[in-house]
């Protein structure tokens, strides 16, 4: 689907939609416990799909639309993988979350995705898994792993993806002895880790983490049943604070301030984007902000912003320092890519009238809509459809506030 922007002022208030970060968490928790939980507020993007996919295929019951889990039944003995090939869809949440869990419940699995997901590097895995005695491989698209999580100590680096810390931190909790998490390198993306530190809490799983590199996690822990509703999405609330700050009257309603979300982040970066003068901000606790900020910085009249320490954007769903800067320079902005930043010049308003891509990435395509309410012309999007893989609603959300945009 294209969508083509008329460019207009948005105007209203908005909720956004639930934590996709949270509800991953809460989904695979709820599928681990010892019981039924009903968990309120999820929506269905593509992502959060392939979560509750990937669980029934480890033997959690989850209802279509996610609200109601009954957790796994735990398989004794590790002869024999489960047959079943996990479709993770483009979430590397899923893929990294549950290539542990897997092991631990059933000896291993086959996982598969599309997009650019089977690309992104599980280094960090792998050089675990050969020091653990445990088969991978990854050949056709399809990961293959096999062998016994067993207890003990585990170092892997913590400025390659939170992602690996979270798996392991899942899975651990059910072995039959205690362990350790070692990072090798400071921790990045500190936010989700607490997310995640968040959600085992909920559900009685005790972790004791330093605040710095080391996690102990005792053994034979039995996750808990519960009732839980989702926070709604600071991530995507992001981009309706990048329209506020580019002069939309815009209000994003349903959030938790003292949420463990690290990209609340967002409303302390706007504030330093609205005072003048050079703005350095560093991304490395909430890499996913970096579109809206983007956007907000090419609309600064004559002020610099840099965004630094944002190498880990090349290996999302696209590449996002390349295509931020394509986008934005496509759609008139002053924009400079460096290897881990992006430096950008801000003007008061861009032309516009061009056709950009999404790039099958939905951060992308939200950036784009957003800066076209600044476009002296009209702004076409292709592969807009992209949007579903987190806020499946945005374009609807988007006409509410008032935008004008036409769909082929």
């Amino acid at each position: 689907m294209n969508v083509t922007i008329t460019p207009t002022l948005l105007k209203g208030t908005i909720t956004p939609p639930p934590s996709k970060s949270q509800a991953h968490r809460l989904i695979i928790a709820a599928a681990l416990s010892d019981g039924v939980c009903r968990l309120s507020n999820v929506e269905l993007s593509q992502d959060i799909q392939a979560t509750l996919r990937c669980m029934r295929t480890l033997n959690a019951d989850a209802s279509s639309d996610g609200t109601v889990i009954r957790g796994c039944n735990l398989v004794d003995g590790f002869e024999v993988p489960p047959p079943e090939i996990m479709d993770c869809g483009e979430s590397g949440s899923t893929l990294r979350f549950l290539i542990p869990v897997a092991l631990a419940l059933q000896g291993g699995g086959k996982f598969t995705g599309h997009g650019r997901l089977m690309e992104r590097p599980q280094g960090p895995y792998f050089d675990l898994f050969r020091e653990k005695g445990i088969a991978c491989s990854l050949e056709d698209g399809v990961l293959t792993v096999s062998g016994k999580l067993t207890p003990g100590e585990y170092a892997l680096p913590g400025d390659v993806s939170s992602q690996f810390v979270t798996g392991l931190l899942y899975a651990l909790p059910l072995l039959e002895g205690d362990s350790e998490i070692q990072l090798t390198t400071g921790l990045e993306s500190r936010g989700y880790v607490d997310m995640t530190l968040d959600a085992l809490s909920r559900f009685g799983v005790s972790v004791d983490y330093d605040g710095d590199r080391r996690f102990q996690v005792p053994g034979n822990q039995v996750y808990q049943h519960r009732d839980l509703a989702i926070e709604a999405d600071w991530s995507n609330a992001a981009f309706w604070y990048a329209a506020r700050l580019l002069g939309c009257s815009v209000e994003a309603a349903g959030l938790n301030p003292a949420s463990v979300q690290g990209d609340r982040v967002i409303a302390a970066f706007c504030n330093r984007l609205r005072e003048p003068g050079p703005v350095e901000l560093d991304v490395s606790q909430c890499p996913d902000l970096v579109p809206p900020l983007a956007a907000m910085a090419a609309l600064r009249d004559r002020e610099t912003t840099r965004i630094g320490n944002a190498a880990r954007l090349r290996i999302k769903e696209s590449d996002r320092l390349s295509t931020v800067t394509e986008v934005l320079s496509a759609l008139g902005a002053d924009i400079e890519e460096q290897a881990d930043a992006l430096v950008i010049r801000g003007k008061a308003k861009l032309p516009g009238g061009v056709t950009v891509s999404g790039h099958n990435d939905h951060r992308i395509a939200m950036m784009a809509a957003i800066a076209a309410t600044r476009c002296e012309k009209p702004v076409t999007i292709t592969g807009a459809e992209c949007v579903k893989k987190s806020y499946p609603r945005f374009w609807e959300d988007y006409e509410k506030l008032g935008g004008q945009l036409t769909r082929a």
